[in-house]
């Protein structure tokens, strides 16, 4: 991919349920979306950094944080059922009408705080290397194991999701990987058709879980002021 022809889209709707005013909550003193737009800035990947929201409020904040936000974002498409790689893609439509400007987009959620700079870089090398059309981010599952996932009936009878490894031991079961918000890429010409990062072959590429970690409760939001705390203090490497 030739430098400096990739664009990065932000996703921020004003509508956040679970975390009111999610996205310009401050979390370590500042807006939580400071963190993704100042990441893709100083990363000097991208050509322009661009916030798509519907909300006026956002959209002082992220330009004061040093993104653009040329246009509001369609109601359309600020509801709680669009899929967010929907508000990419018009993005994208938006601002590279004829598909001539941009050669690789990334989706970077601010509910991902605490993806880095470098995080975007090596994610991008990584892509940039690849001839795969997608990408995306994935941590490891760290706490509960997921292979022993169960359902409860109405009588609260376990249901096993996965029945054969319910009684197997942890270290003998291969490790699986959870989707997280950090660095989507894709190829803009696949992507236009498909709209969409989940692609036939699609990669991944993994972050570590603090720094993969996505925010989208209240107990998320707490969790998250612990881990920026451990971050700053360097206790995670």
């Amino acid at each position: 991919m030739t430098p400096g022809r990739a664009i990065a889209v932000i996703p921020a709707r004003g509508g956040s349920k679970r975390v009111p005013d999610k996205n310009v909550r401050h979390l370590a003193g500042k807006p939580l979306i400071a963190y993704t737009i100042a990441a893709a800035v100083e990363s000097g990947i991208f050509s322009r950094v661009v916030v798509s929201t519907d909300s006026q409020k956002i959209a002082e904040v992220a330009r004061q944080c040093g993104a653009e936000v040329p246009f509001m974002r369609e109601a359309t498409l600020a509801d709680d059922f669009s899929h967010v790689s929907a508000v990419t893609a018009d993005a994208l439509a938006r601002l590279d009408p004829q598909g001539r400007e941009y050669e690789a987009v990334s989706q970077l959620m601010p509910s991902c705080p605490f993806r880095t700079a470098d995080d975007i870089i090596a994610s991008h090398d990584q892509f940039a290397k690849s001839c795969v059309d997608s990408q995306i981010s994935v941590v490891r599952y760290v706490f509960q194991n997921p292979w022993w996932a169960v359902r409860l009936n109405a009588r609260r009878e376990l249901q096993p999701v996965f029945k054969e490894h319910l009684t197997a031991r942890s270290q003998d079961l291969p490790e699986l990987f959870c989707p997280a918000g950090g660095t989507w890429w894709a190829r803009t010409e696949p992507f236009r058709r498909v709209k969409n990062f989940y692609q036939e072959g699609v990669t991944a590429w993994e972050i570590p879980w603090q720094r993969g970690f996505d925010i989208d409760t209240l107990e998320d939001w707490a969790m998250a002021e612990v881990i920026s705390r451990l971050l700053h203090e360097r206790t995670f490497v």
